[in-house]
């Protein structure tokens, strides 16, 4: 889940996609002989896309989609090449990137008209009057190893406690989970509400000065990360994804994802119509697909994940846990800084 502070690298972006050059260019003729949907999205999405979402979708509609699983920002830059010319009819992108293709006028909002199952979304997953929504929310926990750590911890304050001395391990402000973490630090430093607290940084490196002893290390990857902890090197992991952390628990490791009392946050999973793009009326059935309860039920049952519909009943477990909002505007703009402040000041 790591999301770069909004640079691409463009030697990089070229040498990557070079079998795509033509499709961000123009549709292939291929795509102009058959019809075809094109969804840009995460990588890291393609397996449940292409497990649960596209079959059904290609199979009531008679369409071929055509998943390109990058990163947000390579899709950003998809569109922004594109701009009067789009190939890309759907992109699912993190929420700080949608602001910068909302800016750019790259997006066409969402309608309860155009997209019918968007009017049963939950409080807080609309944005910027339906320029996009969230489809999921993996939310973030303390992952703990139950053998190390038999007593579930109940608050973000736990992993402060000094007989965790060496065995906490961290994102980075380079993850979204770690910028997630800055503002559970503040809170627990002020006491302030939430949407307050976010946008106390000054407190919220004080407090995360107190975790450094604490810290065993930070990752950008999380395969390290998980290995450490379901070894018992490491014992916590402060700012761990559901869709992370459950899967590897499914699979046996010895592990549990606690949702601290304090309520938490969610990833920004969103998706979004391209403005100008073709097929417009396939791309809204595919977004209200997606957003429809069949769909959502078996997708967050893959993914570990909370619906966004609201009709959709959360996880077991789950139905009273506080889903805290994110300025993802003050984020997009403070990101950077607060990258260099973290190398600066705890670097680790």
């Amino acid at each position: 889940m790591t999301e770069p502070t909004f640079r691409l690298n463009r030697r990089s972006f070229v040498a990557g996609a070079g079998a795509l050059t033509a499709g961000l260019a123009a549709p292939s003729i291929l795509r102009a002989q058959a019809k075809e949907l094109v969804v840009g999205a995460a990588s890291s999405q393609k397996t449940w896309s292409e497990e649960i979402m596209i079959p059904a979708f290609e199979k009531k509609y008679g369409v071929k989609v055509i998943f390109e699983g990058t990163r947000s920002l390579v899709n950003l830059e998809k569109m922004q090449k594109n701009k009067g010319n789009q190939y890309l009819s759907v992109v699912q992108m993190d929420d700080p990137v949608m602001i910068i293709a909302v800016a750019e006028g790259l997006l066409d909002p969402i309608t309860a008209a155009r997209v019918p199952n968007s009017a049963n979304l939950k409080p807080g997953v609309t944005h910027m009057d339906g320029m996009w929504v969230n489809y999921l929310q993996p939310w973030v926990g303390i992952a703990y190893n139950k053998e190390k750590v038999p007593t579930a911890p109940t608050s973000w304050a736990d992993v402060f406690d000094p007989k965790y001395k060496g065995r906490i391990i961290l994102p980075s402000l380079q993850n979204t989970e770690g910028v997630l973490n800055l503002f559970l630090a503040s809170y627990l430093k002020t006491g302030k509400p939430m949407a307050e607290a976010q946008l106390d940084i000054n407190s919220a490196f004080a407090k995360m000065a107190e975790l450094k002893p604490n810290v065993l290390m930070s990752y950008t990857q999380e395969g390290q990360a998980y290995n450490l902890l379901e070894q018992g090197e490491a014992y916590m992991v402060m700012g761990a994804i559901s869709s992370v952390a459950l899967a590897r628990k499914s699979k046996g490791a010895p592990i549990e994802l606690a949702a601290p009392k304090e309520g938490t946050f969610s990833m920004p999973s969103g998706i979004a119509l391209v403005k100008g793009g073709p097929q417009p009326e396939l791309a809204a059935a595919y977004i209200d697909m997606l957003l429809s309860p069949e769909i959502q039920e078996k997708v967050t049952q893959a993914t570990f994940a909370l619906p966004t519909n609201g009709k959709v009943a959360p996880p077991a477990g789950l139905s009273n846990l506080t889903i805290h909002k994110v300025d993802w505007a003050n984020v997009s703009k403070s990101r950077a800084d607060w990258v260099s402040r973290w190398d600066r000041e705890l670097s680790l």
